[in-house]
């Protein structure tokens, strides 16, 4: 599968009931990337694996891409940030001094500031406030178990972030725990610790 057949179906995953997102990671493991620069990279960027990056996007000083990465138009990239194995991101991003493992970012979210997303899928015209991170991996190493608000679903693997879908806005240091889904156009508080899926439209306040 390429790189845009898996953000097309990452963005079907948003009007899912049941998402099993843990399925599109395991495929983005082994996603083939194009090798194309058709944007900037500015100096003192290291690369150590196949990058694409589309037109008018920038990748700025001190960057380091450890994998494969997908990278669309008009996107900013850095300064200092930190991707690893294989990441998918769309058209319209921001990442800054954050570190991004193996996960895919649909268009216009912004990851900026001091935050961790590990395997996790972010959907469209998302916000993480500095310093929100996302849980993925138990403290027992046991196999990540998702919450379907109440019932539980093994995903079969030890290392799971989050889901979280389009249009939700994430506050300063907040946390997320490994395994949970976070709905459309929600609002969570800074240093809140989400412990469980949230629902489309609510508000998690502590």
């Amino acid at each position: 599968m390429n790189c845009l057949e898996l953000l097309s179906k990452a963005k079907k995953l948003m009007d899912e009931e049941k998402p099993k997102f843990w399925e599109l990671i395991a495929e983005l493991e082994n996603i083939e990337v194009e090798e194309k620069v058709l944007g900037a990279i500015e100096e003192n960027v290291h690369i150590k694996g196949k990058l694409f990056l589309g037109r008018g996007s920038v990748i700025k000083s001190g960057t380091r891409i450890e994998g494969n990465a997908y990278i669309g138009e008009n996107c900013t990239i850095g300064p200092n940030a930190y991707l690893r194995g294989n990441v998918l991101i769309a058209n319209n991003c921001r990442v800054a001094n954050s570190e991004v493992k193996n996960s895919i970012i649909l268009s216009h979210t912004n990851v900026p500031h001091f935050s961790y997303v590990g395997d996790s899928i972010i959907g469209e015209r998302v916000n993480l406030g500095a310093g929100a991170k996302i849980a993925n991996l138990r403290f027992d190493n046991d196999s990540v178990k998702v919450d379907f608000f109440g019932s539980r679903i093994d995903s079969g693997r030890r290392k799971l972030g989050a889901l979280i879908k389009s249009d939700t806005k994430i506050g300063i240091n907040a946390c997320i725990n490994c395994g949970v889904i976070i709905g459309k156009n929600c609002l969570v508080f800074p240093s809140v610790f989400v412990r469980r899926s949230v629902k489309d439209n609510s508000c998690v306040e502590r």
